[in-house]
């Protein structure tokens, strides 16, 4: 499982890295592209100024065809000549306002200036300037980079959400079918216990230990139903969480080490809730037991229902070794244990049977090492 998180983070590491490559690629193409295409224009306009300033010398032998023509050229960059001997400004390329044109090439012109240095044509009685600015298509193409990034940075984040859903619908799967394994081959040995149970009864065996081993397997159908509920849909019922809370700490009271102190903080009216109660009381229970495993078999713990308006809230409160709080939320994840022994499948099955089913919260409320842990069941109440 370890090796599977890691190659998965590893995965991760390199779509990120990639797609960083890529962005940053396109980006310094997309400059270069855009500058020289800036060159070109800028080439064009002085081209085009020459033009302007060749018909305004009426020299001798000049082909006005080919100037004109290459006035005419000129379809997509905007341009401003201004004469600054008439003060009046022209322009090509530019949509212009239907009063105050002048005003408004002026103010353009320092815009464009900005932009780019004025080409100034002079020759005798004539002084103009020719302010200019980016193409359209030049403008679209600076934009582009950007767009591909962010068309870039919205299929990351869609690749990863594929990703991840496939892997929970694995994890759902491999969960789905170990627990109803589990309930199968759980059938048998306790239709076997319930018929020497039986059989115990005629014998007139001692009434009290015919009595706890009843209770035992009792306890192991309702475990049975528990595996086999995962996966479907449960049937939600609204229940007192007081009653629940108490029901799993009596139970595991006389299973439990006696050097375990147990503290129940309920509250003095009923708090009713929508929840599966042979699951509700599995996820308390499990949570009572990781209790006592992190105090070695010796402490205490804490229930504590609180009433916080529309949302119950079940604090478990241990006297544990505690948990760094780098692993408060990798604990709940698959594989994830601290115990020679065991899958690392509890805490994971506790979140999902209190989120996706109960559609509540788990969480580590707060954690000490060496003094203790507090988790957090929050559900919704039922009015």
């Amino acid at each position: 499982m370890k090796i599977f998180e890691n190659n998965r983070l590893l995965l991760r590491y390199i779509l990120i890295i990639v797609a960083i490559i890529i962005a940053f690629g396109s980006l310094i193409v997309s400059h270069y592209l855009v500058k020289d295409l800036s060159k070109e224009e800028r080439n064009k306009i002085e081209i085009w100024a020459e033009a302007t300033k060749e018909m305004a010398s009426n020299t001798e032998n000049l082909n006005m065809n080919l100037v004109v023509q290459i006035l005419k050229s000129n379809t997509t960059i905007p341009v401003i000549l201004y004469d600054k001997k008439d003060n009046y400004y022209t322009s090509t390329n530019i949509e212009l306002p239907e009063t105050d044109e002048q005003e408004f090439l002026k103010q353009q012109s320092r815009t464009f200036e900005k932009r780019h240095k004025p080409i100034v044509i002079e020759v005798e009685d004539f002084d103009q300037y020719v302010y200019y600015d980016d193409s359209y298509t030049l403008k679209r193409l600076q934009l582009y980079p950007y767009v591909q990034v962010s068309v870039l940075i919205i299929f990351m984040i869609t690749a990863f959400f594929a990703l991840f859903t496939t892997m929970r619908m694995e994890q759902d799967r491999l969960w789905v079918g170990l627990s109803k394994e589990t309930a199968h081959q759980l059938g048998t040995p306790i239709s076997s216990l319930l018929a020497w149970l039986e059989y115990l009864k005629l014998k007139n065996a001692d009434q009290s230990i015919l009595l706890d081993m009843e209770k035992d397997v009792n306890r192991l159908q309702m475990i049975t139903d528990r595996f086999s509920k995962i996966g479907s849909a449960p049937s939600l019922e609204r229940k007192d969480i007081n009653e629940i809370v108490t029901q799993s700490i009596t139970y595991l009271e006389k299973r439990i080490s006696k050097k375990v102190i147990f503290e129940l903080q309920l509250s003095s009216a009923p708090l009713y809730a929508n929840v599966s109660e042979p699951l509700l009381s599995w996820v308390i229970e499990n949570l009572t037991k990781n209790a006592v495993d992190a105090m070695e078999g010796q402490g205490e713990i804490i229930y504590t229902l609180s009433d916080k308006g529309k949302i119950i809230s079940l604090d478990i409160r241990d006297t544990g070794k505690g948990i760094p709080k780098s692993k408060f939320k990798t604990i709940f994840s698959p594989g994830f244990t601290t115990k020679k022994r065991g899958w690392g499948l509890g805490l994971s099955l506790a979140k999902r049977i209190i989120e996706s089913y109960h559609r509540g919260k788990i969480y580590v409320k707060s954690s000490e090492i060496g003094v203790g842990t507090t988790f957090c069941i929050e559900l919704k109440r039922s009015n």
